[in-house]
């Protein structure tokens, strides 16, 4: 039996990062249809995670705070973290063999960082794309993207809708701006460390001398 290792929200800028690990029966997973999470429906998403929870011997699931994000940024880069995150998660699930989706551009340099992470024999085989190769990283990236969504419900309801969260997506960029005028700080749950926030920051302290 092997296990899968992903993330759901590494490049927003408001919200946390949740990084899921899955031991689970390859053929079970196959069977109730699970695929990457980016692919699937909202609805459809909730669905498997539910059926991946009844089937699986381990789930491990660790949601790490904007203000957590910034910490680790100030001393290391977020593929270092993701390393050190991911290497967190295998020490937990005990398995011999476990598949990850590779945030390194070089995927072997990937597994080789997180493995020295551990003290113990496990095999990573690492990949792009993982989560659409490996039914174990599919599953991971369901639960991960699903406990995700939860949080980004309640993060809406807390301070409003701020659009996907993504520093493209220029509802988020204008949500961060109308707040930042409005209360002379930035919004609860975004990412202070992000280029994004850091110019809008500037933009608004400009703007703000130059009388507008």
């Amino acid at each position: 039996m092997g296990c899968g290792v992903d993330e759901a929200g590494r490049g927003p800028v408001i919200g946390p990062m949740v990084i899921a690990g899955v031991c689970a029966d390859e053929k079970k997973l196959m069977k109730i249809g699970v695929r990457d999470s980016k692919k699937l429906s909202p609805s459809r998403r909730k669905k498997l995670a539910q059926e991946i929870r009844k089937i699986a011997d381990k789930i491990v699931i660790r949601k790490v705070e904007p203000e957590e994000i910034d910490e680790n940024r100030s001393v290391m880069t977020i593929n270092k973290m993701e390393e050190k995150l991911f290497a967190d998660i295998i020490r937990e699930l005990h398995c011999k063999k476990v598949y990850v989706d590779a945030a390194d551009v070089d995927e072997e340099r990937f597994a080789r960082n997180i493995l020295s992470y551990l003290n113990k024999e496990v095999k990573i085989i690492s990949h792009h794309k993982a989560d659409d190769i490996y039914p174990e990283v599919s599953a991971a990236s369901i639960i991960a993207k699903v406990e995700r969504d939860k949080m980004i419900e309640e993060i809406s309801k807390e301070i409003g809708e701020f659009g996907s969260g993504y520093p493209s997506d220029p509802r988020t960029r204008e949500f961060i701006k109308e707040y930042y005028r409005k209360y002379g700080k930035l919004p609860p749950h975004t990412r202070k460390s992000w280029d994004t926030v850091k110019k809008i920051i500037a933009e608004m302290k400009q703007k703000s001398l130059d009388g507008y």
